[in-house]
């Protein structure tokens, strides 16, 4: 899959330097995968949520949410958003643009 675009990984983990490690393994697996359907994402990633059009992974032991939209046709994931816990149970970002 190729990942639109590890700027936002860079610039949450500056932010929040503990989600550094499982951000970049979390790219470095997600690159190299040819997922085709959700039930694969679930293979690699037991975690993973659906939630509307959405992926969302549990990064960092819960800590932290990355939310990418796939486009499997094209081997493509798009980065949504990455919150903190509270952030993501906030639901705010259901409604940006």
């Amino acid at each position: 899959m190729h990942v639109f675009s590890k700027r936002p990984l860079r610039e949450f983990w500056t932010k929040h330097p503990q989600a550094a490690e499982p951000l970049k393994s979390w790219f470095s697996k997600a690159s190299k995968a040819e997922w085709r359907k959700f039930a694969e994402v679930r293979d690699d990633f037991g975690s993973v949520d659906l939630v509307g059009p959405f992926l969302v992974f549990n990064i960092g032991g819960n800590k932290y949410r990355l939310i990418v939209w796939p486009e499997y046709a094209l081997q493509r994931l798009y980065v949504r958003a990455i919150l903190t816990h509270d952030e993501y149970d906030d639901g705010d970002w259901k409604y940006e643009e």
